[in-house]
């Protein structure tokens, strides 16, 4: 690990995933800096994370995406950028380009991508403009001449099994789960621990320069069947289940507005056309993290739900209108 001592600057590290990326970077002993807005640091709802990070030892440096001449300071003091810009912010990522194409140090750029492989899918609506988009940035860092790592970590654990409270339930009274398809086609589940520790692994090591990488952990790919039968294990509750077929979800995801648009699609492309694993990993393009690095204890779904039986199998049922309930 002493030879993995290049620096790093996040951005978007007080976002969901960038907070687990700040953490495994100082964990790895990197030295590690955040750029934060002033606004950011005066917010008291992100105050108790900012000391969290203080008391880490990482350096906050004042400045934001949009301003040109800040970021390219801010890029000159490390070798190594992480974008986690949020959703909306996507596009942004070319103004980060820019910032690191002038600062010309920058060894390795990982943009905001952490989730299915964006040129390699069959989303429609919204998540393909969205996948559209990124595949784009990739054209342009890689036109650009910037050394880079793309980082497909498939679906986040916490974002993709919420707690009751994220699906408006006041008690345990939901029994009922909603399924895309017929349940059966794998999808890959990752920590966000596990996925930060992954890519912070990657910085340094040759073998995932200009490459993708993907975060395909055996014991997480499973069906959303196997998923919720394993929950039902986990809690002695069993769940109603829901079937959708793929042209009622293309129905709903038509009539829908963003984000439910968004969700949906995102969700179609993996729950029913099977976008995390249907396609294999050539050398020319990827390697697998599991192969690179062996070595890391990776948390498994089944010791997750051990450990958090309050997270659920319910994030497809808060795109749903209340209407497609009634009757089951």
């Amino acid at each position: 690990m002493a030879s993995q001592s290049s620096k790093i600057l996040i951005i978007g590290g007080t976002g969901f995933i960038g907070t687990f990326m700040v953490k495994a970077s100082v964990k790895a002993g990197h030295p590690t800096f955040v750029l934060v807005r002033e606004s950011t640091i005066s917010d008291p709802t992100k105050s108790a994370l900012i000391q969290k990070f203080k008391t880490l030892g990482v350096n906050l440096v004042l400045g934001d995406v949009h301003d040109h001449q800040n970021l390219v300071k801010a890029i000159k003091q490390v070798d190594v950028v992480i974008s986690n810009v949020g959703l909306m912010e996507i596009r942004h990522q070319y103004k980060i380009i820019s910032a690191i194409k002038e600062a010309g140090n920058v060894k390795r750029f990982f943009p905001s991508e952490f989730g299915n492989d964006v040129e390699r899918t069959h989303a429609v609506d919204q998540a393909k403009v969205l996948f559209d988009t990124k595949a784009q940035i990739r054209r342009t860092i890689e036109a650009e001449g910037i050394p880079y790592t793309f980082v497909v970590s498939n679906f986040f654990i916490r974002h993709f099994l919420p707690t009751w409270s994220q699906i408006g339930a006041k008690d345990s009274s939901i029994n009922k789960v909603i399924i895309l398809g017929d349940g059966n086609t794998k999808v890959v589940f990752n920590t966000e621990e596990d996925i930060a520790t992954y890519t912070i692994r990657a910085v340094d090591d040759p073998k995932t320069l200009n490459k993708i990488m993907y975060v395909r952990n055996p014991a997480n790919t499973m069906s959303y069947n196997d998923l919720i039968s394993l929950w039902e294990k986990k809690t002695g509750k069993t769940l109603k289940r829901i079937y959708v077929p793929e042209d009622q979800i293309l129905k709903i995801i038509e009539e829908s507005s963003f984000p439910n648009n968004m969700g949906l699609a995102i969700c179609l492309a993996s729950y029913v056309k099977g976008d995390h694993i249907n396609f294999e990993i050539e050398p020319s393009f990827g390697i697998e993290a599991i192969k690179l690095y062996p070595d890391v204890k990776y948390i498994t779904m089944d010791e997750f739900l051990e450990e958090n039986k309050a997270c659920t199998p319910f994030y497809l049922n808060k795109y749903m209108p209340p209407s497609y309930f009634q009757g089951f």
